[in-house]
């Protein structure tokens, strides 16, 4: 617990990282959806593991939360992130073994399994951008009389 003191004292500054790398139109959609539906899960009452599980109640919020992170981060290109990272005065390789510890949190294989994934989410966008459909659901979403 103590060697992740340091990393979790700048915890502020990776939080307005994340605050801006969210802001950023050049961000890919796909990743801001995964860190997103990472604090969903965290932030809902249900769990695959409910929280009145002592220890495991919290470590599965805990394992999603840290591969939504590492995810939403493995997916921001470098020269955006470093953009970033010089702008809140961020030593680039103080980010990358601060990342590094907390993707030890996670064991190797559930890390090579959830990095499938944003590829999988990608073929998914492409195909509903081939269809047409999104356009389509737009307008029947903005039609008079819609729930929306």
């Amino acid at each position: 617990m103590a060697a992740f003191l340091p990393t979790a004292s700048r915890s502020v500054v990776y939080a307005r990282l994340i605050w801006s790398l969210i802001g950023d139109d050049r961000v890919p959609t796909t990743r801001k959806a995964l860190l997103g539906g990472a604090m969903v899960y965290f932030a809902l009452p249900f769990d695959i593991v409910p929280d009145d599980v002592p220890i495991l109640g919290m470590l599965d919020d805990l394992v999603v939360v840290v591969l939504g992170v590492d995810l939403f981060f493995d997916g921001i290109p470098d020269g955006i992130l470093d953009e970033k990272l010089t702008d809140l005065g961020v030593d680039r390789a103080a980010f990358e073994r601060d990342l590094g510890q907390i993707r030890r949190l996670t064991p190797r294989p559930v890390r090579r399994l959830v990095r499938r994934i944003p590829p999988a989410i990608d073929v998914v966008a492409d195909a509903v951008r081939a269809s047409g459909l999104g356009p389509r659901v737009r307008g029947w979403i903005n039609k008079e009389g819609s729930f929306a």
